[in-house]
Parts: structure tokens; sequence; C-alpha cells
């Protein structure tokens, strides 16, 4: 069956005595009506005749630079720049206040204008995606995600307007009684590992965090713990919050299967080798029943590039309204536009990607990353440092937090090397808030970090002591 031509003998969505109720309200009260246009998001491309949105942006200048408004003003302002006449001269000016009989309507009229525009631009965005369609040669995932993050900004536009300063003050106030009425620092998520949410404060909105380890430290295991404990509201004053993990690395029933042994505390060995006792099995059925009850969605997909990761991202935030996302890992990931430019290039191009999903979002971004091999060259402890992360110097500098994940207990010239339970999570990058070690059990058996008494670096110091607390 043919396709169904488009048609092309209609006009794009506009009401032309809208946007002359927005002209002429602001002719008669500029200051008042030109305010509630910019906190509606409305520009000159606002409107679809272009003698408005010239007056508009005319209109925008004379505010800005603080110069009254009225007809006269606007009149030699439009004078001056020679356009005057090409609008229609002053009856124009005239006409657009004579229609308009008062400014009390104009948030009226502004909602108008402001939703013929959004109609404009999806049809202009939908055009575009049907004519890249046709010549579209680089995969259709990547076009779909190039879609799909047109739109979103459509609907992330509606929601930029910039709160009032009290309004901002006021929410900060409000996050002081609730962290002073709980006696509770955790303004975050919480990841359900006390001492680690004593420095982060919790995982915070907008941040990206990397928690990065040689091979074989438990990075996965770490990220895993955190999910369950995120999705199931594991943790002081924590409500369960729905989790996407995107592993690029194991598949999704390997995952599953190491959570629930993780959760039973059963060897996933002894489950492989078929190993399992009465008491093992009903364990397993335990903590099968109560992760069942957690938001978790896991996508195994191989080989999967940062643009359709975002993609998917988008969607199940929309769809579920996920709160926390993770990566395993990040040099897994791939950027087609940036693969012939070397790794060191892509891989900065993948953070950054990364760290605006986390800003665009809204959520935080936990991502799993590399170390390089020079803590293992440059001493025989490996300890670990921010200039070890591995491709790309890009990655510390879009991270909000970095994590350093280390087990003294693989190196023997470790003083530590000793406790064979003790994980050491070094937060050696906190944007906003103090770094330092905290202290861990890993048990490796069942791969499952607990938190650990006295686990927080007694070395750590706020950069301001805090008020003593009175009686």
């Amino acid at each position: 069956m043919a396709a169904k031509a488009a048609r092309t003998d209609r006009l794009p969505p506009y009401s032309e005595d809208a946007e002359r109720g927005v002209l002429g309200a602001a002719l008669l009260d500029a200051g008042r009506v030109m305010d509630l246009a910019v906190e509606r998001g409305l520009r000159s491309e606002s409107f679809y005749s272009g003698a408005h949105q010239q007056l508009f942006s005319v209109l925008a200048e004379m505010i800005h630079e603080g110069r009254a408004v009225d007809l006269l003003t606007v009149g030699d302002r439009l004078r001056d720049l020679g356009v005057l006449e090409n609008l229609g001269g002053t009856p124009f000016l005239h006409q657009l206040v004579d229609s308009t009989p008062t400014a009390a309507h104009a948030e009226y009229y502004i909602e108008i204008v402001r939703q013929k525009y959004l109609l404009r631009l999806i049809i202009e965005r939908a055009g575009k995606a049907m004519e890249d369609s046709y010549g579209w040669d680089e995969g259709a995932e990547l076009l779909l995600g190039q879609v799909e993050q047109a739109f979103f900004e459509i609907s992330e536009a509606r929601r930029r307007d910039v709160p009032p300063w009290p309004q901002l003050i006021k929410e900060a106030v409000q996050e002081i009684e609730t962290i002073y009425q709980l006696k509770k620092g955790v303004t975050g998520i919480p990841t359900g590992f006390h001492d680690l949410d004593r420095l982060l404060l919790g995982l915070h909105p907008t941040d990206m965090i990397i928690l990065a380890a040689r091979p074989s430290m438990g990075k996965t295991s770490l990220a895993l713990n955190i999910a369950e404990n995120v999705a199931l509201g594991i943790g002081p004053e924590s409500a369960p919050r729905p989790t996407a993990v995107f592993s690029l690395e194991m598949s999704r029933e390997q995952l599953v299967r190491r959570m629930i042994c993780a959760r039973a505390a059963v060897p996933s060995h002894k489950l492989a080798g078929g190993y399992l006792s009465a008491d093992f099995h009903q364990h397993l059925m335990q903590a099968a029943s109560e992760l069942n009850k957690a938001q978790i969605f896991l996508d195994d997909t191989a080989g999967l590039d940062v643009l359709e990761l975002r993609s998917r991202a988008r969607r199940l935030k929309r769809r579920y309204d996920i709160q926390l996302v993770i990566v395993d890992y990040l040099q897994m990931l791939n950027f087609p536009q940036y693969s012939a430019e070397g790794r060191q290039r892509e891989t900065a191009a993948i953070s950054g990607a990364l760290k605006a999903m986390a800003k665009e979002l809204r959520i935080p971004v936990l991502v799993l990353s590399q170390l390089s091999r020079a803590p293992e060259t440059r001493s025989t402890t490996a300890i670990p440092r921010l200039s070890d992360l591995r491709d790309s110097g890009s990655i510390e500098q879009d991270a909000d937090v970095v994590l350093l994940l280390r087990r003294p207990c693989k190196y023997p010239d470790d003083k530590l090397s000793d406790d064979k339970t003790l994980a050491v999570v070094d937060v050696a990058k906190h944007r906003n808030g103090p770094t330092g070690e905290v202290k861990m059990n890993f048990m490796e058996e069942y791969t499952r970090f607990e938190n650990r008494l006295g686990g927080v670096d007694e070395d750590l110091t706020p950069v301001r002591a805090p008020p003593e607390e009175g009686p």
C-alpha cells in the first residue's frame, strides 16, 4: 500500500489574536507582562508572525536595558532601528493597543501563544525525523535516540521556569528542619551503608558517582548491593525507589543469581555445583521472595552505545520514575561518533554524556570504571589514585564523586593484608563534601558488602569544626 502523502496546504498552528493580545498587553503594562512572558518561556520565536517576533525582541531588549516602555518610546526605538515602517508604522502599534482593552488577561494570551509554539515545535521535529529516516544509514537505534532526545527537550522546556529566590530559601529551610528533626544528615538517596552515607550524605540528584577499581575487587558486587538497598528501601528513614541497572559485562541471569545468593548468604559455587542443603534452599527461596518486591530494571544489552543507554534510561524514567541508574561499566560503552578520534576522546565523550544524563533526568548515576595498571606498577600495595582512572582524565573532571575501591588482602605488602574481609572505599573526590576512607566488610564467598564497626577513617576532619551541641 502506498504511503499516505503528507498535507502541505495547512498553516502551522498559531493564534494571531493571542499574539496581538500579548504584545498589546505588554505595551499597556510592560513590566508585569514581559516578566510573565519570560517566566512562561516565551521567546521571539514563540510568535509565528515575523512582525510580532521583531516587536517582542525589541520589547525584551528595552526591559533588559531598564528603559520605559510605552507607545511613544517603543515607536522611537523601532524608528531608530529603521524597522518601524516595515512593521506597519505607528498605526501598527496603535492597533495592538486598541485590540487589547486591558492587560489583565495577559497570562491567558501568553499560554495560548506558548501552546501553539509547542505544537509547531512538535511538527518541526517530527518532520525532521521523517526526513532523516529516508536517508539514514548509521543505525535506526541511533536515530531513535536522537528523536527521543529532541522530544524530551520539548517536554523539559515546560519545567525550566526559574523559581523565585524565596522559594529556594524555603526549600533549604525545610531540608534543614528535616535533618534536625530526624537527627540524620542523609539528604540524598541512602546507599544502605551508613559509613558511606555519613561522608556522602546519600546519592544526590544530578550527581555522577564513579566507582573505580582494578579487576576482581568487587565493584560489581558493591554496585548490586547498593541497587538492592535502594530498591528495597534498606537504611534509616529510607523508602523503596525504582532502580535501573545497565550491565554490559554480565548477563541478567548471572546478576540475578548473584543477588539472590548474596542476600541469602549462600555461596554461589554451591548453587552452580548443585550442592544445596535444605537450609540453603530455604534461604534462597526467602531471598528470592524478598527481592521480588524490589523495582529493579535490569538491562544486559551487550555493546550498548551511550546514546542508546540514555534513550532507554529516559524511557524508564518516564514510565517508572526510576530514582537511580547504575552502569557497569564505563569502558564497555561506545560512542560511534567519536570512535575514530581515539579511545581517550571517545571515553571523554561517554563520560560527558553520562553526566548530562544525570542532569537531564535529575537522578544520581552510579558508573563503574576500571583503573589502569598504574597502582600495581607504582608500589606493591597498589593503593589507587584519581589519576589512575583509565582512558581519560575527563572522568575525574565530570564526576561529582569518585570512589576508589581496594581490598588490602590482595596485596601481601599492605599492612592491612591479614584482614581477609576488609574492603576500603576511598572517597577520593567529593565535589560537595569531605573526602576520606570508608572501611567495609566484604564477604567474598557471598559477594556481599556489609557495614563495619568504626568504618570511617578516624583522620577525617571537616574543613570547619562544627559548633558544640547545646545541653
